[in-house]
């Protein structure tokens, strides 16, 4: 949720935090705004809605600069209007601020504040950050060419001073009217990276807007400040002072965030999806011991032997995950799987043994209260592992160790490929900890040859899309959807609701197929349509026959079931085929169509498909 970016050096600044901001456009936002430094004087334009609106202003009112910094903003304190968009000024104009993140102690400081002089122009918490900065810079006016005590020091010590006094998560880059040659950033509990350019350097709150411009990069970690100038970079931690500059490489290139061809990030990334899960794979295929192999997990293979029960914790599409996660390792590893909404582990106090491992699984790394509930439990001293696609990721970098997704950057605010990815490790993790234990060498050679041959399945799926736009213009203006499957599906049927949803705005609910008859029923209609998950397995008679339950009721019935499955076309109304695949890979296939299905009715009802209403790519906040 929400965007930073900044820039500092010899170019017009207006560009490029145009370009950055749009690149973050997939995190969610409602308002938008810019500011540059120019003649000793803030320029600020902001607008409510598409970072065009934003565009328009700029081109009309232009502003100038080398030094700028600009925000895409979720609205949490205060509605959608100019007034609440970032940037937000401190003092009388001494400086600007943008933030991401959350001030639980907002309304006590802005009180204070306000008792001291300081006027309120908007309802956010960010306008605290600003004249909280602004106040420190009053109180040490007169510091200046004491030992030790210089201009800079000034800056720094006045955002140290602020940010020690906020209660909750932020993530802020400042510029500042006196001093057009510096910017400083902050961040606890929200990402912020900064590129390191020739004789330029910047700032994002992801890697995605630094592609194209440059190839280093630094992910600053919690408590640190970084001071920032077009020809200097340094890295202070909060309480302890400089801290080593840790340099990688960034490895996204700039056509990796781009369209390419495609209509949408949704409809490119559920086509990449054969290559995600060949990536998920690469590597970690041990043929010559039929097992899988992590170079990440940091424990050894006796204290992986010794975990007793594992807790897989998420929330949203990852929560669906952990939940296909759950039913493999039970079945492969016989190890007793628990699945916890991350948003309610972090908040309960649930009794835990010694032996129990934590995965925390999330697409972003950020998700607030997955890394919220990873830190609890860590705590407490349980083991933690996360399970994430972005290096570095504040739970990345929290948890004890942990698998990457390598499923490149996703910019469609729906998971697609993120979801297949984390499936696919998910099966590797339950034949390695089945290794580990009862599994037998010939089993774990099966196991992975038909992990093999996930990519070309999943390939195979793809072809449905002409059919499936079909279906979709057939139900696109059905008000209600029920999704269901048994045993491996059923968390399909919950993520093909939680699509339909997401994009399209239709009330969808996915359910085990078994128990429908013990509610859900009641809601089939004419009108309704129920999508049933049913490829070939141990549950196909059971399916067939709760199929027959809508049917005798009069409900559309869509299914996806396999190529050469001749029975299902006599009773479903319509029917997607996907490859045949074993039980327990399914998820990872019969997703595909339900995706495109999504995609489809969503495009036909005209919804904006990268960027629906009220969601966020990154959900950073509680």
């Amino acid at each position: 949720m929400c965007g930073i970016v900044g820039y500092v050096g010899p170019a017009a600044a207006s560009s490029f935090l145009l370009e950055g901001l749009r690149r973050l456009e997939y995190r969610g936002y409602d308002s938008a705004g810019i500011v540059t430094l120019h003649d000793n004087d803030l320029h600020i334009r902001r607008a409510v809605g598409r970072i065009d609106r934003l565009a328009s202003c700029i081109d009309s009112r232009p502003i100038s600069g080398n030094i700028g910094i600009g925000h895409t903003r979720w609205a949490t304190h205060g509605p959608a209007t100019q007034e609440n968009a970032h940037p937000h000024v401190g003092g009388d104009g001494e400086l600007a601020v943008v933030h991401n993140g959350v001030i639980e102690n907002f309304q006590q400081l802005k009180e204070d504040l306000i008792a001291r002089g300081y006027v309120f122009k908007s309802a956010t918490d960010t306008e605290t950050i600003g004249h909280l900065i602004a106040d420190g810079l009053r109180q040490s006016e007169d510091a200046v060419g004491r030992p030790g005590i210089d201009e800079d020091t000034r800056y720094i010590e006045a955002v140290r001073g602020a940010i020690n006094q906020l209660r909750g998560t932020y993530g802020i880059a400042v510029v500042f009217r006196d001093r057009p040659d510096l910017m400083i950033a902050a961040r606890f509990g929200s990402p912020l990276v900064v590129g390191i350019g020739r004789g330029e350097n910047f700032i994002a709150s992801d890697a995605s807007p630094l592609a194209g411009h440059t190839d280093r990069i630094v992910y600053l970690a919690d408590h640190q400040l970084a001071i920032i100038k077009a020809n200097h970079l340094s890295v202070l931690h909060r309480d302890q002072g400089k801290v080593h500059l840790d340099i990688r490489p960034l490895e996204a290139e700039a056509d990796a965030v781009s369209l390419e061809g495609y209509d949408h990030y949704m409809l490119k990334e559920i086509y990449e999806q054969p290559d995600s899960v060949r990536n998920a794979m690469r590597g970690r295929l041990d043929e010559e011991n039929a097992t899988a192999k992590f170079g990440g997990l940091n424990l050894t293979p006796q204290q992986l032997r010794g975990v007793e029960r594992i807790i897989l914790t998420g929330c949203g599409t990852s929560w669906h995950s952990a939940m296909v996660g759950e039913y493999l390792i039970e079945e492969f590893a016989r190890i007793p799987v628990e699945v916890e909404y991350a948003s309610e582990l972090r908040y309960r106090n649930p009794p835990i043994d010694s032996g129990t491992l934590v995965f925390g699984i999330t697409q972003s790394g950020e998700t607030a209260d997955t890394l919220a509930a990873l830190r609890e439990m860590k705590r407490k001293g349980h083991r933690t592992l996360a399970l994430c696609n972005v290096v570095a990721s504040s739970i990345a970098q929290a948890a004890d160790g942990g698998v990457y997704l390598h499923a490149g950057p996703e910019i469609g605010v729906a998971s697609t490929k993120a979801y297949t990815s984390q499936c696919c490790v998910l099966a590797m993790l339950a034949l390695y900890f089945g290794r580990l234990r009862h599994m037998s060498f010939e089993a774990g050679e099966k196991f992975i040859e038909d992990l093999k041959k996930l990519p070309g399945a999943v390939q195979q799926a793809l072809s449905c899309d002409v059919h499936v736009r079909e279906v979709a213009a057939k139900y696109k203006d059905a008000t209600n959807f029920l999704y269901l499957g048994r045993q491996y599906n059923f968390p399909t049927a919950l993520e093909g609701a939680l699509k339909l949803k997401e994009i399209s705005y239709i009330h969808a609910e996915g359910y085990p197929a078994a128990e429908m008859k013990h509610g859900p029923i009641a809601l089939v209609d004419e009108k309704t349509p129920s999508v049933f998950i049913i490829p070939r397995g141990t549950t196909y008679e059971k399916v067939m026959a709760n199929i027959e339950e809508v049917k005798a009721r009069r409900g559309p019935i869509i299914a996806i079931a396999c190529d050469d499955d001749p029975r299902i076309a006599s009773l479903a109304d319509d029917v997607i085929r996907i490859p045949e695949t074993p039980e327990y890979l399914q998820p990872i296939v019969s997703v595909v169509p339900l995706q495109l299905l999504s995609y489809h009715v969503a495009l036909l009802r005209g919804c904006d498909v990268d960027k629906p209403r009220n969601l966020a790519k990154s959900v950073t906040v509680e």
